[in-house]
């Protein structure tokens, strides 16, 4: 890709919703200093929306909007594409048109890299262009760029983390304040954490997707959404935070990815009992935090506000300006390569489990129970039991096992 000779770079952005606005509003408010600092000065010329009359939070030019994406893609006065729509389509025929005419990408969009991130930067690289996605995984936390950069010579072993601020708020609401699930689900929505359908992140889509594209870039393996088992939160109960409390434990909704030493990973969200002196059981609210392992560095811990238009703009913004500066070196940053690696499926992840069980309270059924742990070899770590008439609630948490074919509240 030959440099570009001019200062200013054109952007044209599809998608003017909370993330698309709050970008114009910080392009506009802090394009000086970026001037200054860069030597590249940023100026949107095109934005495409669905709707040209919709009243928006942030003043645009009616001259600069447009209802035809592909128009804006391939505007002779459009240097960079910023993609902010979200799905799969028509989003893939905007980038893949954009990077296969010579224009560097900024998206955030985490479905869309989930199942054809691969594809994409396959498409970037042979077109010597960037292709970049910060805000695509954790909102405004740097994560992305210091694993494709900072971490490339690192042996990463394992990345986990909370990585979806909506149920790590009602999960907070639950254990701090002990608001039931619905009632913190609706708080959520009613605050914009959460949207009116909160099927994507309570029942741990969204999550998945992050940790697929997590995986991918920490272990250069080819991982999609399909790839990630999944769990949500929707089956948590407040007798669940309860009794984690009571053991020394929060419960989270994390996103795990791990490298092994045959070759393969493995890629899973679910709930999971974080022991309430690490640092992840203090993440509250719609907060992210994402822990890093590798062999030479230890651990790493990146946290921030994960979701919200100004912190994922922030990031956008960021992306926007490294490939603004590279488009005018003529340079482009690498994804690299990403290997075929097999996938471990649930069945062969060991932990160790949290069990919830209702039983009836009478004589020998606690020692069936047992008896059931120990024909599956697993041994128990603790135990608590509480009366309910003529019910018990037993719990217990087991040492690691294998992972059993039934669904357990939560792991810890």
């Amino acid at each position: 890709m030959p440099p570009v000779d001019s200062k200013t770079i054109r952007i044209g952005l599809l998608g003017c919703g909370n993330v698309g606005g709050a970008l114009i509003a910080l392009i506009e408010r802090n394009g000086d200093e970026i001037a200054t600092r860069t030597g590249v000065r940023l100026e949107i010329t095109r934005v495409a929306v669905r709707s040209l009359s919709k009243d928006r939070q942030v003043a645009v030019d009616p001259e600069l909007l447009t209802t035809d994406g592909l128009e804006v893609v391939a505007g002779r006065d459009v240097d960079l594409v910023v993609e902010l729509i979200g799905g799969i389509e028509p989003a893939r025929e905007f980038i893949t048109a954009a990077l296969e005419a010579g224009k560097p990408v900024v998206t955030g969009n985490k479905e869309l890299l989930a199942n054809v991130g691969a594809e994409l930067a396959a498409i970037a690289e042979a077109h010597g262009v960037d292709l970049l996605f910060e805000a695509a995984v954790a909102g405004g936390i740097p994560l992305v760029r210091p694993l494709r950069e900072s971490l490339v010579g690192e042996q990463i072993s394992r990345v986990m983390g909370i990585v979806n601020g909506t149920t790590n708020f009602i999960l907070s609401q639950m254990t701090e304040h002990g608001t039931g699930y619905a009632e913190a689900l609706a708080e959520a929505q009613s605050l914009g954490f959460a949207e009116r359908d909160p099927t994507a992140d309570v029942e741990g889509f969204d999550a998945a997707a992050k940790a697929a594209i997590i995986a991918s870039i920490a272990f250069g393996a080819r991982v999609v959404a399909g790839d990630v088992y999944h769990e949500g939160i929707s089956d948590i109960s407040g007798a669940d935070i309860s009794f984690a409390d009571r053991m020394g434990y929060r419960i989270k909704l994390l996103a795990i990815c791990e490298s092994f030493d045959d070759g393969s990973v493995a890629v899973r969200v679910h709930p999971a009992m974080v022991p309430a002196a690490h640092p992840l059981a203090a993440v509250s609210g719609s907060f992210n935090a994402v822990f890093v392992e590798g062999d030479a560095v230890g651990d790493l811990m990146f946290y921030g506000r994960g979701a919200g238009g100004s912190p994922s703009a922030s990031a956008v913004l960021g992306d926007v300006i490294d490939a603004a500066v590279n488009l005018r070196k003529g340079s482009h940053a690498s994804l690299g390569t990403f290997t075929r690696r097999r996938i471990r499926s649930i069945d062969e992840v060991s932990s160790a489990f949290y069990l919830n069980l209702e039983v009836a309270d009478e004589p020998g059924v606690l020692a069936a129970v047992a008896g059931a742990f120990g024909r599956h070899g697993v041994s128990i770590r603790s135990m608590e039991q509480d009366g309910l008439g003529d019910q018990a609630r037993i719990v217990f948490i087991t040492h690691e096992a294998g992972s059993p074919r039934f669904a357990p509240r939560s792991r810890s």
